[in-house]
């Protein structure tokens, strides 16, 4: 590996979001790797984002700027973090935590130039405002780096270098590995599941994982609906439900993300529900697990298929339906179970494809064995993320104290 070290220092910023926060730090990681200097600033309750990355690095080369979460008249006192809010605080957050510093400054995106090429080519200018000067922020950045690869987004990646009449400085690293640490902090309940995973290995690829990410909340109607499919399958599952967005001003409504009374009882023999915080990398990659029901954030769906588990889509939100589509509609390495952030599926037809997507034959599968391996291609040295973040580091240690446009 390169080391481009000539004093450079990076100071990078990350959303605070988790779907944000893991992807930078995973960047931050392999500039480190190539010889940079790194600091993040971060405020107080999302430091603990950055302690796998802390403990892989000397301080002499990774620093940290901690600093209070600014004041803004639309986000609730204490809250720091995407989690506690629902999406429409997206601009807010924004709006609190950039500033025009008189740097050059690259755009870090972490979905894929599909979901992008959408909302710039197509949706700006109907995008409310507010999201659309986010994006257009961007799109004046110095440079745009990606977490995806050019084996899927070459076509949407030219037509994005198309609108950045500026410059051509574009990257797509991606799909960027997680760090080994984020493995480390798992509690005793969490190693529970795991060993309840174990107990499963007489038959890999025999449980389905459930998961929305640390974003979504589902009503009780769509609550009952999952459990109802699941009970119906029959299959081994873990289901991971995110604690609702109670106390520091903003209150989920009473009824969602609440398990049905009686579900877990009488599923107890073939199924965990946890709620709150769950391992999902370590989930994922146990071979005991088969599918993996989702809402399609991109992060998400890189894990996934990382793992080589078979993805039901749910796409809800944001990027989520281009991500469906990518997936679904162009690469064929998952199946649409439903869509929509309130629509409700089917209990019974979805009962039916829980079971269905355990089947080793299914071509979706196969498929997703095959873009795993072109994933993994990309990011080993001479593939092409490998060979473009190294091209992006060049570029960075050029600038030195030149100021460039």
């Amino acid at each position: 590996m390169t080391n481009f070290s000539n004093g450079v220092h990076v100071l990078m910023i990350p959303f605070p979001a988790s779907g944000h926060i893991f992807p930078l730090m995973d960047l931050a990681h392999q500039i480190l790797l190539r010889g940079l200097t790194v600091t993040i600033m971060v405020t107080p309750k999302n430091l603990h984002y950055l302690n796998s990355l802390l403990s892989l690095h000397s301080s002499s080369n990774l620093q940290t700027l901690v600093l209070p979460f600014p004041s803004h008249s639309s986000i609730p006192h204490g809250v720091e973090n995407m989690q506690d809010v629902d999406i429409s605080f997206v601009p807010d957050f924004a709006a609190a935590l950039t500033s025009r510093l008189g740097v050059p400054n690259v755009c870090f995106v972490v979905t894929n130039a599909h979901a992008v090429s959408s909302w710039w080519v197509n949706d700006l200018d109907s995008m409310p405002d507010c999201y659309r000067k986010l994006h257009l922020g961007c799109i004046q950045s110095w440079g745009l780096v990606f977490n995806s690869f050019n084996e899927i987004d070459n076509q949407k990646l030219k037509l994005i270098k198309e609108e950045l009449t500026e410059h051509d400085r574009l990257w797509a690293v991606g799909p960027l590995l997680p760090i080994k640490g984020r493995l480390s902090s798992i509690g005793e309940e969490q190693y529970q599941v795991m060993s309840w995973l174990d107990s499963c290995k007489k038959v890999d690829k025999s449980v389905v994982y459930v998961a929305f990410g640390t974003q979504i909340t589902l009503t009780k109607q769509q609550m009952e609906a999952v459990a109802s499919a699941l009970e119906e399958s029959m299959v081994r599952f873990i289901w991971v439900v995110k604690e609702p967005m109670k106390g520091l001003g903003i209150v989920d409504d009473d009824d969602r993300n609440v398990v049905p009374p009686g579900f877990e009882d009488r599923v107890a023999e073939r199924g965990v529900v946890i709620k709150g915080w769950a391992p999902q990398l370590a989930i994922l990659g146990h071979p005991a697990v088969g599918s993996y029901l989702t809402h399609c954030g991109w992060n998400s769906a890189l894990e996934g298929i990382f793992a080589g588990v078979l993805l039901l889509a749910w796409p809800m939100q944001a990027d989520h339906f281009h991500n469906t589509a990518l997936l679904v509609d162009e690469l064929g390495v998952a199946v649409r179970v439903c869509e929509g952030l309130e629509s409700v599926p089917d209990a019974s037809k979805l009962a039916r494809t829980l079971s269905g997507s355990l089947t080793m034959n299914m071509p979706e599968r196969i498929r997703t064995k095959k873009l795993r391996k072109t994933a993994l291609d990309s990011i080993t040295e001479g593939g092409s993320s490998y060979k473009a973040l190294d091209g992006f580091v060049e570029q960075l240690s050029s600038l030195s104290n030149r100021e460039e446009k």
